[in-house]
């Protein structure tokens, strides 16, 4: 939280433990999840080269995670 009051989220600790620094915040609104549902307050995220969707939904934060398509069996 910055002096202002505004959360702004440093990092990513994903379900494995590791951890990836946010090396931008591109933007922030509140939105829905298309992919999982949810209500909050959406940061626009880049990680490396890499842009994602970080949400707020108090008391909890989601990222969406990126699954690739399987081909059918």
């Amino acid at each position: 939280m910055d002096e202002d009051g505004h959360v702004r989220p440093l990092s990513i600790q994903w379900y494995d433990g590791k951890t990836y620094p946010i090396d931008e915040v591109k933007s922030v609104r509140r939105a829905s999840s298309r992919k999982v549902g949810g209500d909050g307050i959406c940061y626009t995220v880049r990680i490396g080269s890499n842009v994602t969707y970080l949400y707020y939904e108090d008391p909890r934060w989601f990222v969406e995670e990126i699954v690739p398509d399987t081909p059918p069996a």
